[in-house]
């Protein structure tokens, strides 16, 4: 990313003041080390329930750091004259329209990837996998929630031919949020299980939740095995004909021994397959 802090307030619709600082990064940890690195970070300060890191913004500032997204008001006589802040009612919800924007000018392939467990195994799974010489984009770790999510679409350069994303939900309404930023070409659905089933009626509703994230999706891959999504994702997108990763061949267990394992590996194949990408090493087991 490469935004001025004007850019990013009319972008986030907040109120711009002091020096017009170019960012091309995101800090929201005031522990963070990359504002020493010259990446020209901007420092997102937050209000919770029990801190609030505006308390940390003159330690940035003596850090280096000359960009602030804030909530409230910084006082005049903590700040540096080369210091610039963007303030809004919400520093989360700035940043996932500012995410937004970054992914609507973004011309490669986005992949989304969701499920109750898996995702993070099969997203590096699939980067192993890509061709030789493809420059991708994997977001980091598991930053797949209301604020990893546009953590890590801000860090795409531009450039890629491939992005993949995870997308993790807790209640209903989150996916819609995730949706409008992710906006994937293709969308992987992994497992279903009862992480986070406290905020859900029941399954059913979880795997509605879920499968928002392929509303404008052209190619999806599931796995029939995991029972209600697979028959209602199979139901849902039968027009755009979503791939079984069933149908693909199951790696021997004497090369993978975990059957979840096993049908990851499905789910990879099925996503290559789909993608016309070479197929994964272990599929010639």
């Amino acid at each position: 990313m490469n935004y001025r802090l004007s850019r990013i307030a009319a972008i986030c619709g907040g109120k711009f003041s002091g020096c017009d600082s170019e960012v091309r990064s995101v800090v929201t940890d005031s522990r963070s080390l990359s504002c020493e690195l010259g990446c020209r970070p901007m420092f997102v300060a937050m209000r919770g329930a029990n801190h609030d890191s505006h308390d940390f913004i003159a330690g940035m500032q003596s850090r280096g750091v000359r960009a602030f997204l804030v909530e409230r008001g910084v006082e005049a006589s903590s700040c540096t004259g080369e210091c610039g802040f963007v303030q809004v009612d919400n520093a989360i919800e700035a940043l996932q329209r500012l995410a937004a924007y970054h992914r609507a000018q973004f011309r490669g392939t986005v992949v989304g990837i969701t499920g109750s467990n898996g995702k993070t195994v099969i997203k590096e799974w699939i980067a192993e996998e890509l061709p030789e010489g493809m420059k991708y984009y994997r977001s980091p770790k598991s930053y797949n929630s209301q604020l990893g999510v546009p953590l890590s679409v801000l860090m795409l350069e531009g450039d890629e031919e491939l992005a993949i994303f995870e997308a993790g939900i807790s209640k209903p309404g989150e996916m819609e949020r995730l949706e409008r930023i992710i906006r994937p070409d293709a969308v992987i659905f992994t497992s279903i299980g009862d992480a986070h089933q406290e905020n859900f009626i029941n399954l059913e509703q979880k795997c509605d939740e879920k499968m928002i994230l392929a509303r404008s999706a052209s190619k999806i891959i599931y796995h029939s095995y995991y029972e209600p999504l697979g028959r209602m994702v199979a139901a849902h997108f039968a027009d755009r004909r979503p791939v079984d990763a069933a149908a693909y061949p199951e790696v021997p267990e004497s090369v993978i021994g975990n059957a979840a394992s096993r049908r990851n590996a499905q789910i990879v194949e099925a996503f290559c397959d789909a993608m016309h990408y070479p197929a994964p090493s272990f599929a010639a087991a």
